[in-house]
């Protein structure tokens, strides 16, 4: 029988964390997250490849001084991510600028040297990027490739093939060589790619490396000075809290072992590899706990209705993830059956179907697992909710990171009628 013994967070009861802080609440497990950091880190180092943390999985000021401290570089596709990267003095030369709608901006800021490079995404991207290079100032470029792949993942969160928006595709390769290398501002420094998010199997990866090799052995043919290959991240993890992961050391072996021999075969020099993983760092940190607000029965379907939802964690409406809700912080009746969990909004916001107790009820607490990952980053005010606290816990000392969202802040940019 579960107690609230049994669900450590960091080494803190889950129940006395929600007690604290109030509910919804995400809490970061820190020794799970550190952990992953190191195993990133030492793979780098063993590999010989370039680790960047991808900021859009979940970013704030306190989590980036812990991967800058762990030596991995930064991803950050927006100007509001960068200000967090900066307040957390991540130095520039290890920030990366993505994204397939830049603003002049964001243009702006990396011509000014505030991260060490940008991903250019199509002509138009290139085009603007050039009429604001500054020669005195060098910026490195990666072009991304679209590398016609389609990974085994939800249609939402594929970003290569015929039906994605990202990347040039490979008929517009050879153009944006050309143009990058005749700018003076501009120093290609490599390729990339990005096939998707959460996937499982390796072989999209390595498919997806003889794309940008073919793309790379022609432009260091043509005499362009380029080096790296960025096979971008996505690697699965199962939102349930299960044991399954992608096996990203596997896939880099192999990748490197395929990159020298395509390079002693081209006789060109060998590329360096890069990989940027976000949700293969983070999600297995972070826990959700939810108070159940009400137990409803429709005739044979129970439904739970917890304080949180769709506005905080929306992974499970856009593309059915399943973070299998776990009842937790008291003693409760043996027999279980299953029930729908749902969030408060103003929707079918359904959380996930789980086998619960059937003396569950109102206060009681529920922990969805593996939630570090595209829920805080992706959450929202819908139905005007304030966003929910996020915490630090390990070693069993906890500390809050994000202080909940005050309803009063909400108002906050509201125009007022000056006439």
């Amino acid at each position: 029988m579960r107690t609230e013994a049994d669900v450590l967070l960091g080494g803190v009861p889950a129940g006395d964390l929600a007690e604290r802080y109030g509910t919804p609440l995400l809490v970061l497990d820190v020794d799970v997250l550190d952990a992953a950091l190191a195993r990133f880190a030492a793979l780098a180092d063993r590999l010989g490849v370039d680790v960047a943390y991808a900021g859009k999985a979940l970013l704030f000021t306190a989590l980036a001084e812990r991967i800058a401290g762990a030596g991995l570089g930064l991803d950050v596709c927006s100007l509001g991510e960068l200000l967090v990267a900066e307040r957390a003095r991540v130095p520039a030369g290890r920030l990366t600028f993505h994204g397939c709608g830049k603003s002049d901006d964001e243009l702006r800021a990396a011509v000014a040297g505030r991260v060490g490079r940008i991903v250019v995404d199509h002509r138009d991207e290139l085009d603007r990027l050039a009429a604001l290079a500054d020669p005195e100032r060098p910026l490195d470029v990666l072009l991304r490739i679209n590398p016609g792949i389609e990974a085994e993942t939800h249609r939402y969160v594929r970003t290569a093939g015929a039906d994605s928006k990202f990347g040039f595709v490979e008929a517009q390769v050879a153009a944006a060589v050309e143009r990058t290398l005749a700018v003076p501002g501009l120093r290609l420094a490599g390729l990339h790619a990005h096939i998707g998010s959460n996937v499982f199997a390796r072989e999209p990866y390595l498919a997806a490396l003889e794309v940008l090799f073919e793309h790379y052995r022609a432009a260091r043919t043509a005499g362009a000075p380029l080096g790296e290959l960025v096979l971008g991240g996505g690697f699965g993890v199962a939102s349930g809290g299960g044991e399954d992961r992608f096996d990203a050391e596997a896939m880099l072996a192999a990748a490197s072992a395929r990159v020298r021999e395509l390079a002693a075969e081209a006789r060109v020099p060998t590329p360096r590899l890069g990989i940027e993983p976000g949700r293969a760092i983070v999600a297995e940190a972070g826990t959700s706990l939810y108070r159940v607000v009400t137990v409803k029965q429709h005739g044979d379907r129970r439904f739970v209705i917890v304080d949180g939802g769709l506005a905080d964690n929306p992974r499970p409406a856009l593309y059915g993830a399943d973070h299998a809700p776990t009842a937790v912080g008291r003693r409760f009746a043996a027999e279980s059956s299953e029930a729908l969990v749902c969030g408060r909004s103003c929707e079918s916001d359904e959380l996930g179907t789980a086998t619960l107790p059937v003396d569950l009820r109102a206060g009681d607490l529920l922990a969805l697992r593996t939630t570090g990952a595209y829920t805080f980053s992706m959450s929202s005010n819908y139905n005007r909710f304030p966003r929910p606290a996020v915490v630090f816990a390990g070693g069993g000392r906890h500390r809050p990171v994000i202080a909940r969202e005050a309803h009063d802040a909400l108002l906050a940019y509201e125009v007022s009628d000056a006439s």
